[in-house]
């Protein structure tokens, strides 16, 4: 009974897996890592990516600040202040920004914003060096500066008009809340008892009951809500009988139910006793409901501008003029995909789900990108994301190229579509996810992103993974971020390409898991991608990795819209740069992608051969019908 315990997940972005390792100490290519020798890894992993996130802060405020200058140089004051307004509204870690002439003192320049007495004490040192550079045609950055347990600086940027420039404090809240969710994704605190659910925990190995006091532990566990489980009966009860079951569980809430399983909520039982009751009830199977989690350097120089407003295109290679590109996008060109754009660009026919914590829907670098997606967490609002983890997924993908902004996308064209299955705290029921994946797939999802995932092999789970991969959707996991060979899901489910984490070296990523379920691997250390508030941010996880693959799923389709989805997989292996053991290895599978190579192979397929092994799909398998009982109550 306890194996199908571990099967009805509550799942958790994947920047961190909750997986456990294969004994106290792990094995990758001769180096034996003790688990306080990976923590010290992850910390590292940590720091930087904390460090690359205040960089990419200072650098984005220091060219919006060269910007305004260049729009309103020569305007009025009352222009000058309404653009500093605007500035401001659109970033408002921004505190306070000041138009200075060399005439005046800083206090006297055009001013919005303010700051507290504290914050200011510290702060006016510093913006009176700001404009004293300024005044001689210098940029200024200050150290990183404390008050009241937040980190600011100030910057100070000169017009292209001697005598005149812009200066400001900025807070960097971005950076803590980088850490908090980074602490989390790389598992380097114990998961955390928070958000609406009820958590317990069990031994993945052992199926018994634990207790996590400390962030190892969390790599042998899965965990659930205490009182709820997963059925699906092998004959549909009667409204009679679930009548029945309701009052015998004592139950006020009504039960939810996805096709033919249900979910049932118990005031006084919880999962192990709540599954023993379910057997005298005939079950197909029955799981409590487990959780996933996420799995998921120089400043720029404020005189440093974009080179043109075009992408520069040099033997084929299209670089991008997006301001954050060349200095921080070290993934892209690493894959070819520079070389891979002069093939696909990708197409607005084929859209891409992503199945997280929701997106920024207002990001300036993304939302023209967007189209409509669903709110599962919170039935009727907007997929909005509250954590940052999906916008930073999102933006992988689909953040704009070559609009002269942030960071670049790998897909051109391709549409993002924002499917929130995890709450405010990172985590979701199996019921959202699997809901999530149905819905994307009935609303024209080709190929579905999932940065999240668990332990447990969840039959729920799984049955919406197979009814997607019936519909020719191109699923793509992380793997996990506990550097373990221990299969997590719904990566290692047999539909489901795994995808593992490098780094800037083409070497495994400490923190990656491995193993004979890994397909490729892909960059995922330090990515610089969009976050919510018209911010970036640099992740690490294997949670960041795999976008990069569903983002050449898609260019794949794009190019070529008559492969199957077995086909994208396939031409995605065959392709990968292979830089681990010669042939398939457990820590890269067939390699590192390789973007260009992927898309010749692809516009080069004979289009009237194809795959056998997809020919004939079973139309009549329940997942058939589930996608037709759940489109009729979700599609309206």
């Amino acid at each position: 009974m306890w194996k199908y315990l571990l099967t009805g997940v509550l799942v958790v972005a994947f920047g961190t897996l909750l997986y456990p390792r294969s004994g106290n100490e792990t094995q990758y290519e001769g180096l034996s890592l003790s688990p306080a020798a990976e923590m010290q890894m992850k910390q590292a992993t940590l720091k930087q990516d904390m460090q690359l996130t205040a960089d990419l802060c200072r650098s984005q405020c220091s060219i919006e600040l060269q910007r305004m200058l260049q729009l309103k140089t020569g305007e009025s004051a009352a222009e000058k202040l309404k653009g500093l307004q605007e500035l401001q509204k659109e970033h408002p870690q921004m505190e306070q920004l000041i138009w200075v002439t060399a005439d005046q003192p800083v206090d006297n320049g055009i001013s919005v914003g303010g700051l507290n007495d504290e914050t200011r004490a510290i702060a006016v040192p510093e913006l009176r060096k700001a404009k004293a550079a300024t005044d001689r045609g210098d940029s200024y950055q200050s150290p990183a500066l404390s008050s009241n347990g937040e980190t600011y600086f100030v910057l100070g940027v000169p017009s292209s008009q001697a005598g005149s420039g812009l200066v400001g404090v900025v807070k960097q809240s971005i950076i803590k809340h980088v850490e908090d969710h980074q602490l989390k994704n790389l598992r380097i605190v114990t998961y955390p008892n928070e958000g609406k659910y009820k958590v317990e925990s069990v031994d993945s190995r052992t199926l018994e009951d634990v207790t996590v006091n400390h962030p190892e532990q969390n790599e042998g566990t899965s965990h659930y809500t205490i009182n709820q489980v997963v059925v699906r009966f092998k004959k549909e009860p009667t409204p009679a009988e679930l009548a029945q079951i309701q009052s015998e569980i004592r139950t006020t809430r009504p039960h939810h139910k996805l096709g033919y399983t249900y979910v049932f909520e118990s005031e006084h039982m919880e999962a192990k006793q709540l599954m023993n009751y379910f057997q005298k009830w005939n079950v197909e199977y029955v799981e409590p409901h487990f959780l996933y989690l996420t799995n998921t350097t120089v400043p720029l120089n404020s005189q440093q501008t974009p080179d043109s407003s075009t992408a520069v295109q040099d033997n084929t290679a299209i670089k991008p003029n997006d301001s954050l590109y060349q200095r921080y996008q070290w993934n892209l060109p690493q894959i070819e995909t520079e070389l891979g754009w002069d093939i696909s660009k990708g197409s607005e026919d084929v859209i891409v789900a992503v199945v997280d914590t929701g997106v920024d829907m207002n990001h300036p670098d993304l939302k023209n990108q967007l189209i409509e997606g669903i709110n599962v967490v919170n039935t009727g609002a907007l997929p909005m994301d509250d954590v940052g983890h999906g916008t930073h997924v999102a933006g992988v993908i689909g953040a704009l190229v070559n609009n002269n902004l942030g960071v670049a996308g790998m897909s051109w064209y391709n549409r993002v579509m924002p499917v929130k299955v995890l709450d405010q705290s990172g985590a979701g029921t199996t019921y959202a996810v699997a809901q999530g994946i149905i819905w994307a797939t009935d609303h024209g999802a080709k190929v579905i992103n999932m940065s999240l995932g668990n332990y447990a092999d969840a039959n729920f789970l799984h049955d919406a993974v197979r009814y997607a991969y019936d519909h020719d959707v191109v699923l793509i996991a992380a793997s996990g971020n506990d550097n373990t060979d221990r299969p997590g899901f719904p990566a290692a489910y047999p539909e489901v390409f795994a995808v593992a984490a490098a780094d800037a070296n083409k070497n495994k990523a400490s923190f990656s898991n491995y193993g004979d379920y890994i397909d490729v691997a892909a960059p995922g250390v330090s990515i610089a991608s969009t976050y919510p508030n018209n911010q970036y941010a640099a992740l690490s996880g294997t949670s960041m990795a795999s976008p990069h693959v569903t983002a050449l799923a898609a260019l794949i389709r794009s190019a070529n819209p008559s492969l199957k989805n077995t086909e994208v997989m396939q031409i995605i292996r065959d392709t990968a740069q292979d830089v681990g053991a010669k042939g398939k290895d457990n820590y890269f599978g067939y390699g590192l992608i390789d973007v260009a190579a992927a898309l010749r192979s692809a516009k080069g397929v004979n289009e009237t051969t194809k795959s056998q092994e997809n020919a004939n799909l079973d139309n009549t398998s329940w997942t058939q019908r589930l996608l037709e009982l759940f489109h009729n109550k979700y599609s309206k």
